[in-house]
């Protein structure tokens, strides 16, 4: 009974922490903010019980309807996900009281704060729905509510545009995971309760087409390529905070779909294992070069989640390949180290967005051709953001190092005569997608924060407030303890991974983990042994060499397009850049300009021409849309009936 106190507790916080500001918008965001610390400390008490106290709950509440209920369960994968998707929107309802003042944003303040607690309340309801009726209650509300955040600033087309191909992907998503969920009943003999697939059934048709579907509406939820489109723009037109929101907690919530997917399969076809490492390869790597070619640092950060969720789906690709292949140790290092890694970008990437964010409020702008040498009046900033980067970099020692660190053992254990195919693919896939997130981030935050400003700003940079900069340094913090002593993770991860794979035994290889937290525990203080020391050592300042030049400007600076022109160059088939080169002519010709930018090849290319396409060709039936609501209510009532008619046949 405590157990399910404790997480209806925190449903009904988070639920409710906008409404105080509605009546008070004065106090509102500080109220908002200490009523989501409450539903994540429900959270955190939950997760000892379920996930180091091998404790579970469950609790039903029914409906008038004959049969219907609802059904939540507490297990240790749900459990795991529950604790950074109320922790994190704490911290951050904490930053937007100084990003999204209700002094400076009075008009949508009040507004923003309550879907925000409300979509937290959504995450928190499908971390623990068993039953497929209340996962799509909750799959669909949360989807209306992150539209309504992404369109904060409605009055910018920019931001519309993005919002409407942001709910066209959520409902078509939506409709798949519909069809999905009605041909898995087929399967559990439970009706819609989620409950283990009877044998062979993956294998047959229904069950492949339930998998495809589902697969198909979740990743779309995650932003997994090709199924990304609506994701870039989403997460450069939302304000800061609710950017992080979504990369770091919402995607994994697609994530979530997918482990409840491979939990509830017993005997998965080798193929479901094929088609998500080769979706987490090449989405990885597109998505990196992709965002290698922007020049909008939220974009660039939204390509980046694509690429973390990419490398989850790598690792569940390998838990698969293990399931199917009887090689537990796959399955554990897979499924742990995708457990981990989605842990770690559900916490660097709202500090990066954070970050991001800091930036604009400070500048007014994220073109990282109009940005340079902020390290200067932003240090705070800076420095985390720079932490954010090592971490997402995968470098110790931050978190994110503990998680691909796990996965390459997996990659590697799987060197076997029938596993040897997932690990070469892992390894290489891996090792590429590392390189080029190295690259993209040693980009953006050299042409953020070095050099020299490449522009005059319209109006000269300053540090953002504390209340924004203590809040990016506690998430900075909880990085570096996790990637400093991982091993507090093993139980909550062991627990999790299991529900993969019922009978999995206690892999000693997590142990590896605690061989990270000795090693980072006696390499930190021998770093900072070192730092003191060059940093006391005597220095010599000097004038930066420059070229020959008399009177050196910022506008010899490599531009962000210049310094990754290289790698970029080697993806031109794919990123199809857009440039405009100036002809010169002359001995002394006139000034000119060069302009590049890389689009999203499947959105511009493909998906909107063809949308152009189809509207233009059924142009014709807009005489339907009168724009009368009794004319709809009357269409409406003619397909009952016609329905009604149909089923008395």
């Amino acid at each position: 009974m405590v157990l399910q106190s404790l997480y209806f507790s925190a449903l009904l916080l988070s639920a409710l922490s906008g409404v105080p500001g509605l009546v008070r918008p004065a106090r509102g965001g500080r109220m908002a903010s200490w009523m989501l610390v409450g539903s994540a400390l429900c959270a955190l008490g939950l997760a000892g019980s379920v996930l180091y106290g091998g404790l579970t709950w469950q609790a039903e509440l029914r409906w008038a309807l004959p049969g219907a209920h609802f059904l939540f369960r507490g297990d240790p994968i749900g459990t795991f996900i529950l604790v950074p998707a109320t922790l994190v929107p704490a911290i951050l309802s904490f930053y937007a009281e100084g990003y999204w003042s209700d002094g400076a944003h009075a008009d949508t303040a009040p507004a923003l704060r309550l879907f925000f607690g409300a979509s937290v309340a959504c995450m928190v309801l499908l971390c623990a729905a068993a039953n497929a009726v209340l996962f799509l209650f909750g799959w669909e509300i949360m989807a209306i509510l992150a539209f309504l955040m992404v369109t904060t600033s409605d009055q910018d087309a920019a931001v519309r545009e993005a919002g409407w191909i942001y709910l066209v992907a959520s409902h078509t998503g939506a409709l798949m995971l519909f069809a999905g969920f009605a041909l898995l009943a087929l399967g559990t003999g439970t009706g819609f309760d989620l409950g283990p697939l009877r044998p062979g059934f993956a294998s047959t048709p229904a069950g492949t087409a339930a998998f495809l579907l589902l697969l198909g509406g979740f990743l779309l939820k995650a932003g997994v390529g090709p199924l990304h489109v609506w994701l870039p723009g989403a997460h450069a037109a939302a304000p800061s905070h609710v950017s992080a929101l979504l990369s770091g907690l919402m995607l994994k919530m697609g994530i979530l779909g997918v482990l409840r997917i491979i939990a509830l399969t017993p005997d998965p076809p080798l193929w479901w294992a094929g088609l998500l490492t080769g979706l987490g390869a090449a989405s990885g790597i597109m998505s990196m070069a992709f965002a290698l070619g922007q020049k909008d640092l939220k974009r660039l950060l939204a390509y980046s989640s694509i690429e973390n969720v990419s490398v989850i789906a790598l690792g569940l690709g390998l838990a698969l390949a293990g399931k199917t292949l009887a090689l537990p140790a796959l399955v554990m290092l897979g499924g742990a180290g995708a457990l981990f890694h989605l842990l770690n970008h559900a916490l660097l990437k709202p500090l990066l967005f954070m970050g991001a964010g800091s930036v604009m409020h400070a500048t007014g702008t994220r073109d990282l051709e109009r940005l340079g040498g902020l390290a200067h009046p932003m240090p705070r900033t800076a420095f985390l953001f720079l932490a954010g980067a090592f971490g997402i970099c995968a470098l110790p020692p931050f978190n994110g190092f503990a998680g691909e660190w796990l996965m390459y053992l997996g990659a590697f254990r799987g060197t076997q005569p029938n596993g040897w195919v997932w690990s070469v693919v892992t390894l290489a896939s891996l090792a590429v997608i590392g390189a080029l997130t190295v690259a993209c981030f040693t980009r953006a935050y050299g042409i953020v924060f070095l050099g020299e400003p490449r522009r005059d700003l319209a109006h000269p940079a300053h540090e953002s407030p504390r209340s924004m900069t203590a809040t990016m340094a506690v998430l900075a913090g909880i990085c570096l303890f996790i990637g400093l002593v991982p091993a507090v993770l093993a139980p909550a991860l062991q627990a999790a991974t299991r529900e993969l794979g019922p009978g999995l035994p206690a892999l000693g290889s997590l142990a590896n983990l605690k061989a990270l937290s000795l090693m980072a525990l006696i390499g930190l203080p021998m770093g900072l042994a070192v730092w003191q020391a060059i940093r006391r050592a005597p220095s010599t300042r000097t004038g930066t060499w420059d070229c020959g030049y008399a009177l050196p400007t910022a506008r010899i600076q490599y531009t962000a397009s210049s310094f990754s022109r290289m790698l970029t160059d080697g993806f031109r088939w794919l990123l199809l850049p857009i440039e405009r080169i100036p002809r010169i002519q002359g001995l002394f010709p006139r000034e000119s300009r060069f302009q590049s930018q890389a689009p999203d090849t499947l959105l511009d290319r493909g998906l909107n021409p063809a949308a152009s396409f189809v509207a233009s060709a059924l142009s014709w039936l807009r005489f339907l849309q009168a724009g009368h609501l009794p004319i709809y209510l009357l269409y409406v009532v003619l397909t009952l009936v016609a329905l009604f008619a149909w089923t008395l046949q």
